[in-house]
């Protein structure tokens, strides 16, 4: 897998992690009394499949999220570094368009000859189907 394949997997991971990381915070968070004008919220019982404690969760969460950041730094750090400077590429990317025109004007050359020789062939099933149609049963 390429670098760029790996930075957007790692991204996906993050945002998992996140994702996931916010959910069960807020699934499993203890009711808290916002203010002393509100009554005291009521303890909840639910039942939790995970056996580990609230107050663990938020740092077995954050360092699973740190972890995916610096596995995403790490992967940002091995890109390549640009050679040449901000002239290089645009030079680079001038040399690209040309490149990309040249082959836009051959695939456009071969898309006028394939459309050319489809008409071509629906006219010759045109005639084969009206052949068929005039026909006559023999007697």
């Amino acid at each position: 897998m390429d670098i760029i394949s790996q930075l957007q997997e790692q991204v996906n991971t993050i945002a998992a992690i996140t994702f996931n990381a916010f959910g069960t915070l807020q699934r499993d968070a203890p009711p808290v009394q916002l203010s002393p004008n509100y009554p005291e919220p009521p303890a909840t019982t639910t039942a939790v499949d995970d056996a580990t404690p609230f107050p663990e969760q938020p740092k077995q969460l954050s360092a699973g999220l740190v972890k995916a950041a610096k596995q995403f730094d790490a992967l940002v750090a091995a890109l390549p570094l640009s050679e040449g400077g901000e002239e290089a590429q645009l030079k680079r990317i001038a040399q690209l368009q040309v490149e990309n025109d040249l082959v836009g004007q051959e695939l456009q050359k071969q898309l006028e000859a394939a459309e050319k020789e489809l008409k071509q062939v629906q006219e010759l099933f045109g005639q084969a189907a009206d052949s068929c149609l005039n026909m006559k049963k023999p007697e």
